[in-house]
């Protein structure tokens, strides 16, 4: 009686060929994830600041093909870059391409008393040191600078801590409550 293998049994190059894609697409995807990188270094890569994203980074997927980037954080945070406040649910989604992150999901911006969601990130010249970030109804103008290096990332328990300085501000996205 003839022994099964619990492998598939390639029998052709085709199949080969076929499945190539799949394996290079987990490969990239895992090793993203498994610490074969940093957040910082593929936001480098492609032309974004390194501290675009908060400290608490627990793991993270890009997928070179079709952009998809997710972020997961340790928990849901509040972060401040430079004067201004920001939100984040404990996943954060975009395209990811050079010079831009768009479509993001799971990031809000505080903006006169309200919490407004950030739809894109954009550096369209790295010479000029700025940085555009889409919160929808307008572009907010920020230097590279503040992007720099990660913020420290603050639970929701938290936020007073993280509102240093922004006496009776709202306390905090709609969403988040």
């Amino acid at each position: 009686m003839a022994k099964l293998s619990p492998f598939p049994v390639i029998t052709s190059r085709r199949e080969l060929f076929a499945l190539l894609p799949c394996f290079f697409f987990f490969l990239s995807s895992s090793l993203a994830a498994s610490g074969g990188g940093s957040i910082r270094d593929l936001l480098r890569n492609y032309g974004l600041p390194g501290g675009l994203l908060p400290n608490s980074v627990e793991s993270f997927a890009h997928d070179p093909s079709s952009g998809l980037l997710k972020v997961r954080l340790d928990y849901p945070c509040y972060a401040r870059y430079g004067d201004g406040l920001a939100y984040f649910e404990s996943e954060v989604r975009g395209n990811l391409s050079y010079g831009a992150l768009r479509g993001v999901v799971g990031w809000s911006q505080e903006e006169l008393f309200l919490w407004l969601p950030v739809k894109g990130i954009v550096v369209t010249d790295p010479t000029s040191g700025v940085i555009l970030v889409d919160i929808g109804v307008a572009r907010k103008r920020l230097p590279v600078s503040v992007f720099e290096e990660p913020p420290e990332c603050r639970p929701p328990g938290e936020e007073a801590a993280a509102r240093v300085g922004l006496f009776g501000r709202r306390e905090g996205p709609l969403q988040a409550r």
